[in-house]
């Protein structure tokens, strides 16, 4: 097998990528693949060689990740916009033997120190060539070669995950990860088709862009319009031009939509399947979607050592705050100290099937502390289910406030306080307290406008939550740390806001 062959089977004249104006098809993408397939085993590069990729969501990162992953080399996508320390990090990490970059990661990439990566040999830019820096035409133009056959545990792809749990690791998913989760997906009813559209600004260095709108929609011959920015309108208006149909996003895209008051109510007309995942979606967030554009966002849980999807909520009735179901191949159970956890108590989910990761690369500790010997994958979320198997996230246990001995779970009290008019959405963080142990903290961003002030939020959150819940303190900021994916990094709060994080 190998997950490369992905492209194959589906009409030549196809439209496989958008982007930039530019169409290409699949019989296109097919030979540019084959060819830099040629271009990158002319480098020397074969079986387990790691090919980093600085690129963001264009057809270089399509094309380098697809013959990467067909010549049996490991592909290695990187943030292009993250600063040269981390590069640097996760560079030295997975030491690669080709390092593949675009213009704007350039400046960063130079600044790398070349000595900590040992067995590089090959630097190729999107840009022009410049002294040993081979160009990426250039390796486009040789002979084609075939795709390697390679085992369903032979590792694909080094993923970085997001780190909002602590440092970011390279977790190792197989071709059989991948394709497995692909199948998994595709049990469901609805799924994305091979006449969809798809709208590709997840990040593709994100296991949710690669795997979910890359994998799934190659594989099922749909038309990727490929994205690099967000904005609301900009986007509003791809959507409509390109007629998408699939829609998948982090809660932020859909809370920027759900705030932007000049769309259309008819911008989503054409779209069938609203995608949302990464994190909770605020449930007035959801509300405002349906009610003013009749909407209705299919929420979903997964998680980048599970390639990633676990469950959702498409193709069955909504339930709010639920997302969703298991997929089908896909074993998922609670388990708190008295073992399984019973409908309706809070659990930490526990997964386990073919999409499973194999470990972290070169972390043998960190990969038992997560991966058992029966193959279940302990996710560290907490959640409960109801009497139909539908799951609701509560919180990541790592993420878990204490106070007095109570718990208390962050996306509660960010629920609470973003139904205030006046909020449009919060964080909130444990702080050390000499009485009770910890206390909560809450960052909040107001509605453009509004009059808000510290005391009126904490009145407000007494009269929905127990005492113990409220938060303490108040602080008013214009927007809040996210990572690649836009989910929101509450252990970077403080430290966001010392370094520049803008105080409303």
């Amino acid at each position: 097998m190998n997950l490369a062959t992905i492209i194959d089977g589906h009409p030549a004249e196809r439209p496989a990528l958008i982007c930039s104006g530019r169409t290409t098809s699949y019989g296109e993408l097919r030979e540019q693949v084959a060819r830099f397939r040629g271009g990158l085993a002319a480098l020397g590069v074969g079986d387990g060689d790691r090919v980093a990729l600085l690129l963001g969501n264009n057809p270089h990162f399509v094309i380098s990740y697809l013959a990467t992953i067909g010549l049996g080399a490991i592909a290695v996508p990187l943030n292009p916009t993250s600063p040269t320390p981390e590069v640097e990090a996760e560079l030295t990490t997975v030491d690669p033997a080709v390092v593949i970059v675009e213009r704007q990661s350039a400046a960063t990439f130079d600044a790398v120190d070349r000595a900590l990566l040992r067995s590089l040999r090959s630097v190729v830019t999107t840009d022009q060539a410049d002294g040993e820096v081979l160009a990426f035409d250039d390796l486009l133009a040789a002979e084609p070669v075939e795709f390697v056959d390679v085992a369903s545990d032979h590792v694909a792809v080094l993923m970085f995950t997001s780190g909002t749990a602590g440092s970011p690791r390279a977790a190792m998913l197989s071709h059989g990860n991948l394709d497995a989760n692909i199948r998994q997906s595709l049990t469901a009813d609805g799924h994305v088709n091979g006449d969809d559209v798809i709208y590709g600004v997840l990040p593709l260095f994100h296991i949710f862009g690669l795997n979910v709108v890359l994998g799934l929609g190659l594989d099922v011959g749909a038309t990727i319009l490929l994205v690099q920015r967000f904005d609301p309108a900009t986007a509003a208006q791809s959507i409509i031009d390109r007629g998408v149909t699939v829609v998948p996003g982090a809660p932020g895209l859909w809370g920027a939509f759900a705030h932007f008051d000049e769309l259309d109510a008819s911008t989503f007309a054409d779209v069938r399947l609203a995608l949302s995942g990464a994190s909770r979606l605020p449930l007035t967030v959801g509300q405002t979607m349906r009610e003013r554009f009749g909407v209705e966002i299919r929420e979903g849980y997964g998680l980048t050592e599970a390639s990633p999807i676990v469950t959702t909520s498409t193709g069955a009735p909504a339930r709010p705050g639920s997302v969703g179901r298991a997929l089908s191949g896909v074993e998922l159970r609670l388990v708190n100290v008295n073992g399984d956890a019973l409908v309706g108590d809070v659990g930490e989910v526990w997964v386990r099937g073919d999409n499973v990761f194999l470990g972290y690369y070169d972390d043998p500790d960190a990969t038992s502390a997560v991966l058992d010997a029966d193959g279940w994958l302990m996710t560290g979320d907490m959640a409960t289910t109801d009497d139909d198997g539908y799951l609701y996230l509560v919180d990541r246990s790592k993420d878990l406030i204490i106070v007095s001995g109570f718990n208390v779970f962050p996306a509660e009290v960010e629920e609470m306080l973003a139904t205030h008019p006046n909020v449009v959405e919060a964080a909130v963080v444990g702080v050390a307290h000499p009485h009770t142990g910890e206390a909560v903290k809450a960052y909040v961003v107001a509605t453009p406008g509004a009059d808000n002030d510290e005391e009126t939020l904490i009145e407000f959150s007494l009269d929905h939550l127990a005492r113990y819940k409220c938060p303490s303190k108040v602080i008013f900021v214009d927007e809040l740390p996210r990572n690649a994916s836009g989910k929101v990094v509450r252990r970077g709060l403080d430290d966001a806001l010392r370094s520049g994080l803008a105080p409303a």
